[in-house]
């Protein structure tokens, strides 16, 4: 299974569409880039497993995510204001945030990195190419990246 420096991968998904969040986990879990994988459908509920609210309250049940991959199109709480709260906030904003999104407009593109997003990824329609990208992002992130030795969990 995969490791960042010798602790387990525990990856936050945010998605609304039940057949991309399937594609991502099934190729994450494929490719063995994470140990773990949360996915939670709407921004509400991301800023609510973020923050330990309500049934992510419990530390156990709401670990800190390694790396977090975040539509932009999001009932509730869109992905742009859950990007906007978390690069904010002094004990989210080290988390990377990964857009994974269908959107190829460039003022999303350009509204994504204004608010520090970490990488920016279109959703090819194709699901060969779609399953292509996440490989290759799994392959980039987990072991070409560079991460800190010691993360703080608040």
């Amino acid at each position: 299974m995969a490791t960042m420096q010798g602790e387990p991968i525990f990856i936050l998904l945010v998605e609304d569409d039940p057949a991309h969040a399937e594609i991502a986990i099934r190729n994450l879990e494929t490719c063995r880039m994470a140990n773990r994988i949360r996915h939670v459908s709407d921004g509400q509920a991301a800023l609510d497993y973020l923050h330990r609210r309500g049934e992510y309250r419990e530390p156990e049940a709401s670990p800190r995510p390694h790396l977090i991959l975040l539509d932009l199109r999001l009932p509730k709480v869109d992905g742009l204001e859950v990007l906007k709260h978390i690069k904010s906030d002094p004990h989210l904003r080290s988390i990377p945030v990964v857009i994974l999104t269908t959107s190829s407009t460039e003022s999303d593109i350009l509204k994504a990195y204004d608010n520090h997003a970490s990488s920016y990824l279109i959703k090819p329609v194709d699901f060969d190419k779609f399953m292509s990208l996440m490989d290759t992002f799994g392959f980039y992130w987990m072991v070409w990246n560079c991460y800190p030795h010691h993360r703080k969990d608040p």
